[in-house]
């Protein structure tokens, strides 16, 4: 039986994080798993072209950073007792989920879905199908709108 010893939780902290939460916690007693919590941030280098003073835009990227990593550490305090890592990272959410797992030899990815259709979907694009389409290891993707 394959065994998923590190489990990769990418997270965004929207209220969806929290119907994903029993699945991960089911899956990592069952394989007494380590749990990697990720969030990405996206790159802000984007907005240069908007003539935002780069100081400014390196400070909005430092607090973003910073509170991210309080927000995760608290998401893993507060729900994985038996253990966990966090990372933060910037750059391209699904790019940056795919090297995570690559880089630290995750044996499971999983990750919530928000379900956007139409425009939305063609706007924004689908992480998790990124996710999905590219990763060399195993996803598991749930609806948290179906859960």
């Amino acid at each position: 039986m394959k065994e998923f010893k590190k489990i990769l939780f990418p997270i965004d902290f929207s209220e969806s994080v929290n119907k994903l939460i029993p699945y991960v916690l089911t899956l990592a007693q069952a394989f007494n798993s380590r749990v990697h919590l990720l969030y990405v941030a996206r790159d802000f280098q984007y907005l240069t072209s908007f003539h935002v003073p780069h100081p400014s835009l390196d400070q909005l990227e430092t607090e973003v950073l910073e509170n991210a990593q309080k927000m995760i550490t608290r998401v893993g305090e507060e729900n994985f007792p038996s253990g966990y890592i966090t990372r933060v990272l910037r750059g391209d959410a699904a790019g940056e989920i795919i090297r995570y797992a690559q880089a630290e030899k995750i044996d499971l990815i999983v990750m919530g879905t928000h379900g956007r259709k139409g425009l939305d979907r063609t706007l924004f694009g689908s992480v998790a199908a990124n996710v999905v389409k590219n990763s060399p290891v195993p996803v598991m993707v749930i609806n948290p709108h179906k859960v």
